[in-house]
């Protein structure tokens, strides 16, 4: 973890990538942190039964939902072309009939 912390920098002193934070509200670090928390609740409660080892498919399943509503979901579920409605008979012949009117 202290790996991901450290900031690191090019030869020239620019800095490359400035680490990850755990107390960061969103992106890899809020993963991050849920991983090392489900990590230290299963290694504690595996003290009392071995069943509670089972609580590690909680991290996949996670990781699956959050791959299909952010990626998958609305790339499936998406319109591939947004269709216009058609406009009907009458309105458009009202709609003609008002332009040569104006005109």
């Amino acid at each position: 973890m202290s790996a991901m912390a450290r900031a690191a920098f090019a030869d020239d002193g620019a800095l490359t990538d400035s680490g990850i934070d755990l107390n960061m509200e969103q992106g890899m670090a809020e993963h991050l942190k849920d991983v090392i928390l489900l990590t230290a609740i299963v290694q504690v409660l595996s003290c009392f039964s071995l069943y509670f080892w089972y609580f590690w498919l909680l991290a996949p399943g996670r990781a699956l939902y959050l791959l299909w509503v952010n990626i998958l979901g609305p790339w499936l579920m998406s319109d591939s072309a947004p269709t216009a409605p058609e406009p009907n008979e009458k309105k458009q012949r009202r709609q003609e009939r008002r332009q040569m009117k104006r005109l």
